[in-house]
């Protein structure tokens, strides 16, 4: 599996590359972060590092008022203060039945073939370059749109907890 067919193209079936198109998912999500997030994926490989991710999140144990929860809980919790007027037995069951519609919603996504290019440097994809660090993943931006959208989403997101 060639990392990049030429400079400027990647092949879907990279798994060094997380594809994205930017959209919105069929479902409204409160805790979800990736259903928050207008970056829908794109690849059969994308979509297995979002379903990684989420797993990895939801094995993350925290403690709020005696109860223990996911990483999705807890940041949901610590984020938005609908959430939090919430009873945290009522925030994990929304957190469970969220999980499993955003996961149908991967399932049954339209992806680009595993033979398609995209190309690295156009502004029709949102493209993170994958990398290792320790037992940690980490996507970096690959190009300047994705960059360009990413630090908008983080401000949009540091403006959110302001106004909260």
């Amino acid at each position: 599996m060639n990392e990049k067919n030429n400079q400027n193209e990647i092949k879907a079936d990279n798994i060094n590359y997380a594809i994205y198109k930017i959209g919105n998912w069929e479902n409204n999500y409160k805790i979800n972060q990736i259903g928050l997030s207008n970056e829908i994926p794109l690849t059969k490989s994308t979509c297995e590092h979002v379903k990684m991710s989420m797993n990895e999140i939801r094995m993350a144990e925290f403690e709020i008022d005696s109860e223990k929860v996911n990483g999705f809980v807890a940041i949901s919790y610590a984020t938005n203060p609908e959430i939090q007027k919430m009873p945290i037995k009522d925030v994990t069951e929304l957190e469970e039945n969220e999980f499993n519609t955003i996961t149908k919603e991967i399932d049954n996504l339209d992806l680009l073939d595993d033979n398609e290019s995209v190309k690295l440097d156009g502004e029709d994809y949102l493209i993170y370059k994958l990398e290792k660090d320790c037992h940690v993943t980490k996507s970096e931006p690959a190009n300047e749109f994705t960059l360009n959208h990413h630090k908008k989403e983080l401000e949009n997101f540091e403006n959110s907890l302001k106004n909260k």
